[in-house]
């Protein structure tokens, strides 16, 4: 493999910050039907030590890792123009269709939640704004992200009037019967082909619908605010302490009380369907976002405070293969091709799952690294995209 340039150490340990980050997210939906993600009562008993680790997972990291993840995103964006030789948007290019490839065979394959699809297709779009001034990339990205807020709140207050069928098949995903649930579980304990008749639409749903609804605007909002910041000099550990203890507290500030509220809410009025869609889903949406900035902030502040990061940046260097890894070991650990564990580990038991797998990753990631540039998955797509594009490939 060819050596890299020289890295940014803050962007690696963001990057690493942000894959690790998602897993305790995720693992939800690799251990629980898909309804128990949003409606956690779909997921059993929230008592004691499930329930704090729930409240914990969706005030502090459900959304706010991929925040971050996506802002990096949009920042890696502008590293390959600055840094790449021959046609840049032809090469940039190759690379997102690679990147939806490789998300596609990521959610038909294995686990219907997939990112790389819609990070490909954001990516591809965004990257004609590149040149922008930070401001106005800002700005942009700010208004893509209200964007979707404004969908989420015209959904909601339409609730009331949408077809009865409609209402009651929303309904049906949101808190589903005994019966749909055993036969969801039954699907994923099963062999990999009976997985398909779940897995399949779920994926089909996040790259259509979904992605129109929100997952287009938001992405690309955040990808273009981090294509600002980083020229601001914020992900690069560039500014001041006092500015990134500042931005630290301000995020936690704004966005902890808005993720805390919405949660809250949520759970004292049952998970009702028709609240989280009007006021919920909107505390939550910019609740993201604030904490989102809130953890840049902080891990900013850790790498000027002296922070080297070398296990968590190791991770960061070798981000997509980390990714795709967390989806092999948590579908092997859960899914009937596997252990077949799907729907009988609670949310303490994924906890220790989840620390399982980060230990695997750090210590995996740092014998890579020691090693090789940049991780296997990084290195084969670089260079099928290089050499598609007809760029060199040392």
């Amino acid at each position: 493999m060819p050596q890299p340039a020289s890295r940014i150490i803050s962007l690696d340990a963001l990057r690493g910050v942000g894959i690790l980050g998602i897993l305790p997210v995720h693992v939800q939906s690799f251990a629980m039907v898909v309804a128990a993600r949003l409606n956690p009562a779909v997921g059993g008993n929230l008592d004691g030590a499930n329930g704090w680790i729930w409240l914990v997972t969706a005030v502090l990291a459900d959304g706010k890792f991929l925040a971050i993840f996506a802002m990096l995103f949009g920042a890696g964006l502008l590293l390959l123009s600055a840094r790449g030789a021959g046609d840049v948007e032809r090469l940039h290019h190759r690379r997102m269709a690679l990147l939806g490839g490789i998300g596609l065979l990521h959610a038909y394959l294995l686990w219907y939640g997939d990112m790389l699809v819609t990070f490909a297709l954001c990516g591809a779009l965004v990257f004609a704004l590149r040149a922008l001034p930070p401001r106005r990339l800002l700005t942009t990205g700010a208004l893509a992200l209200a964007c979707a807020s404004v969908i989420a709140l015209g959904l909601g207050a339409s609730m009331p009037w949408w077809p009865e069928d409609v209402r009651a098949g929303f309904r049906q995903v949101w808190a589903p019967s005994p019966e749909m649930v055993a036969r969801e579980v039954a699907a994923y304990r099963g062999g990999w082909v009976g997985q398909m008749a779940y897995r399949a639409p779920e994926a089909f749903q996040i790259e259509t619908s979904q992605l129109v609804l929100r997952g287009l605007w938001q992405t690309s909002g955040l990808m273009l605010i981090g294509m600002g910041l980083f020229k601001l000099g914020v992900l690069t550990a560039a500014r001041s302490t006092r500015f990134y203890a500042g931005m630290s507290a301000l995020g936690f500030g704004v966005g902890g009380p808005l993720a805390w509220a919405g949660v809250a809410r949520s759970r004292a009025r049952g998970f009702d369907l028709d609240d989280f869609m009007l006021v919920g889903t909107q505390l939550s949406y910019w609740g993201d976002l604030a904490l989102g900035l809130g953890f840049v902030g902080l891990v900013m502040l850790l790498c000027r405070l002296g922070w080297r990061a070398r296990a968590v940046a190791a991770v960061g260097r070798t981000a997509l293969s980390n990714y795709l890894l967390q989806t092999l070991l948590c579908t092997t650990i859960f899914y009937g091709h596997g252990l077949g564990l799907f729907g009988r580990v609670d949310r303490a038991g994924q906890l220790l799952t989840v620390l399982g797998v980060w230990t695997v990753q750090l210590a995996g990631s740092v014998w890579w690294t020691r090693r090789f540039a940049v991780g296997p998955l990084e290195w084969a797509w670089r260079t099928a995209a290089r050499g598609a594009a007809g760029v060199p490939t040392s």
